[in-house]
């Protein structure tokens, strides 16, 4: 991924999968809303997508084989009608399955919530998975790269938020780093980010917030944005990516990278 364009990253959010409380049991549907969402982002100019099981709530600490399995076949799907990198996200914190998925369908990236330190959710407390997932990408290389969260979202911290930048580079090797507000759609704290911009050695990924009218704010400091919330069709999470939306915000990097007068 180019991160000298600051690339916009739009989010898929799946609907209940196989083994989810909420699932219907219509994986087809599953597969076509995914994919419509994928081309729409594609269509509007987004350079990478990155699917998330977001609809398996409540979100176990790591899933069952049958999600992982439902996952990969829908990813699949969607891998092979889009030509914009792929990344995969396995709430709430399974970062194997998420690189198995990965290196199983050829995408480009991952992200885990919680690589290094503690968190303390609503799924209990979640620990780092450095060391196993370090040991997965030895046994299976690859060129996937792995974003990680920096005191992730819908969760709390009791490490400094410096020291956790360090934590997560250096001792759990990550490639990107990932800064987001307190929950889904929520904006991430300036503060934070330019700190995170000023020590981190690899790219700062805004990972929830992004709007229209904040990108220019955030352009400042980020690396990458991942975008999910503002994209949907009234700004509400539940509802289909709006193309309109998505050209938008894509119109408005554009202007950015040229350096226009906004």
């Amino acid at each position: 991924m180019d991160f000298e364009r600051k690339p916009l990253i739009g989010m898929v959010h799946l609907k209940p999968l196989p083994g989810s409380y909420l699932y219907d049991g219509t994986l087809e549907t599953v597969t076509e809303l995914a994919l419509k969402d994928a081309k729409t982002l594609e269509d509007a100019g987004f350079d990478a997508i990155m699917i998330e099981n977001f609809g398996d709530v409540p979100f176990p600490k790591t899933v069952d084989k049958v999600t992982v399995a439902s996952f990969t076949a829908v990813a699949k799907a969607v891998r092979d009608e889009v030509s914009v990198p792929v990344g995969i996200n396995v709430l709430r914190n399974d970062g194997i399955s998420a690189y198995s998925i990965a290196y199983a369908i050829k995408a480009d990236f991952i992200r885990v919530n919680v690589l290094s330190g503690v968190a303390f959710t609503d799924q209990g407390i979640i620990e780092g998975i450095a060391h196993e997932l370090a040991r997965l990408r030895k046994l299976l290389p690859s060129g996937i790269k792995v974003f990680a969260d920096v005191h992730v979202k819908h969760a709390v911290h009791f490490f400094d938020f410096e020291d956790a930048i360090r934590d997560t580079v250096e001792r759990g090797l990550a490639d990107a780093i990932v800064v987001s507000g307190k929950a889904t759609g929520k904006p991430v704290d300036l503060e934070k980010l330019a700190l995170a911009k000023r020590i981190s050695p690899v790219p700062v990924v805004v990972g929830s917030g992004t709007t229209y009218d904040n990108l220019p704010e955030l352009w400042r400091y980020a690396d990458a944005f991942i975008v999910g919330t503002w994209l949907k069709r009234d700004g509400k999470v539940e509802n289909e990516v709006s193309i309109e939306r998505a050209k938008k915000l894509v119109e408005l990097a554009e202007k950015m990278r040229r350096g226009s007068e906004l």
